[in-house]
């Protein structure tokens, strides 16, 4: 073994943050399995790693006994004490044992281990990386493309985007650059595999944070979020600052801020609507753009009735239900729409006067682009 191991050592120690210490310890165990295997050997062995010269050493450790029964793993006291006169009943004599094409063995081993602690602490230092970027969204490229899944390269690793994960209407190629969103990260014994989304809320949320800088501030917050992915979502927003429209922050000047997000997810609208501790409230506000005139609540069922213009029923309903489906999750309440002359014939008693909720101007004027009717 020549010392050019020791400065192929001292570089992976620089360069790849790899204790030399460790990595040494890691031969010298790999060495004493090496030397067991290849000279069928059983003794109790231990291998001495020179650091100035590279040299390795193999020395076989008995104990010094009166009668011998293992001649691998004992010596008597006389023939110890042909080595050293000292030697006394109980102690550990070391023998060198090192075999003549040691060398050739030792050199296989030491490049194996090397390898293996490189490979290892590369896949550490990444996993490092993106165990912290875990719910976080990630701008990466699309890198291949097979039935089950898409791969999109992050940089240092190649995520994971699964059919399941990816929006229905949107179509993928090769180097095409997209936003995702960084679902899980698990240590395999192949090294970290990261898995990513298009169509968790989460991505939603992180587009918005981006694109809104009262968000990143922490000036109005994000409560919840429904995302039927592809489609159409809701969010919730909310500020104590009494001088800033939450609503209007997120929508920007002429929808500016919210149409790059529309464009981000290809088309998916979106419905942004303020939140509010009062059910009432805020079930009038997740129907939005729809009208509402009156929420009944039943705070132990958690459910409300909600009644609505004749002519916006199924503008409250939504194709297929999608506007309150999304409503309910959005705030958690069961909701039960009913138009206002169904609700006269069904004697539901409700207040007629003012309406719960109206879309601020700003707002309604980009909520015409979703009148589902």
């Amino acid at each position: 073994m020549s010392s050019e191991l020791i400065t192929a050592l001292e570089i992976i120690e620089k360069e790849k943050g790899i204790s030399k210490d460790v990595v040494i310890e890691a031969i010298e165990a790999a060495l004493i399995s090496a030397y067991k295997r290849n000279f069928n050997q059983a003794q109790n062995v231990r291998v001495d790693f020179n650091l100035h010269n590279g040299s390795i050493r193999v020395f076989a450790r008995k104990e010094v006994v009166s009668n011998v029964f293992d001649t691998r793993l004992e010596i008597t006291v006389e023939e110890a004490r042909q080595h050293n006169p000292n030697f006394i009943v109980g102690d550990i004599i070391e023998l060198e044992v090192t075999p003549k094409d040691f060398g050739r063995v030792a050199a296989t081993t030491a490049k194996q281990v090397v390898t293996q602690r490189v490979r290892e602490a590369e896949r550490g230092v990444i996993y490092s990386e993106y165990i912290d970027r875990q719910e976080d969204m990630m701008t990466g490229t699309v890198q291949r493309i097979d039935s089950r899944a898409i791969y999109v390269n992050l940089g240092k690793i190649e995520a994971v985007l699964p059919v399941t994960e990816q929006i229905p209407t949107e179509k993928y190629k090769i180097h095409d650059r997209i936003k995702v969103f960084v679902t899980k990260v698990e240590k395999t014994s192949k090294g970290p595999q990261i898995f990513v989304s298009r169509t968790h809320p989460g991505l939603l949320k992180r587009l918005f944070e981006t694109e809104v800088p009262e968000i990143y501030d922490g000036i109005v917050e994000i409560r919840s979020v429904a995302r039927e992915a592809g489609d159409r979502s809701k969010i919730s927003v909310y500020t104590s600052n009494s001088d800033l429209d939450p609503v209007g922050a997120c929508v920007g000047q002429k929808g500016q801020r919210v149409q790059s997000i529309v464009n981000e997810l290809k088309g998916e609208k979106i419905d942004i609507v303020r939140w509010s501790s009062d059910p009432v409230e805020f079930v009038a506000n997740a129907l939005s753009p729809s009208q509402v005139i009156q929420v009944l609540v039943n705070e132990e069922e958690k459910a409300t009735t909600v009644v609505v213009p004749d002519h916006q029923l199924s503008l409250a309903i939504g194709k297929r239900g999608q506007n309150a489906r999304l409503a309910a999750r959005l705030t958690g309440w069961k909701i039960d729409i009913k138009s206002q002359s169904d609700a006269d014939k069904l004697g539901i008693d409700y207040q007629t006067s003012t309406p719960v909720h109206a879309s601020k101007d700003e707002y309604d004027a980009y909520a015409e682009d979703f009148n589902e009717e």
